[in-house]
């Protein structure tokens, strides 16, 4: 997904992210959870897959039907990709074997 792509999107779309004292996430806009941990949460948005990383991460909230999703614990990261990135291609190795 290019820029304007993702510029059009955006318009189109609202997602909020809330992040109350580095311990509480709130997440507008999910339409999986794809996977989760203690320490990784992967959910996929309507803007791409967002991993969160922390430490004692648990999901106390998940309601696919208002697209909301809560995970508690020690919140240390937030991060974007693509909808299409896979694992296997994200890595440098992943790549090389590509």
């Amino acid at each position: 997904m290019n820029v304007e792509e993702r510029k059009n999107l955006s318009s189109t779309v609202i997602q909020n992210l809330v992040l109350e004292n580095r311990e509480k996430l709130s997440i507008s806009g999910v339409l999986d959870v794809l996977s989760f941990d203690d320490q990784v949460v992967i959910v996929e948005t309507e803007l791409g897959l967002l991993n969160v990383k922390g430490e004692n991460l648990r999901i106390n909230k998940l309601s696919i039907d208002t697209s909301e999703v809560v995970v508690e614990g020690d919140i240390y990261s937030m991060t974007y990709s693509e909808k299409n990135l896979d694992k296997k291609g994200s890595s440098l190795i992943g790549k090389i074997f590509k």
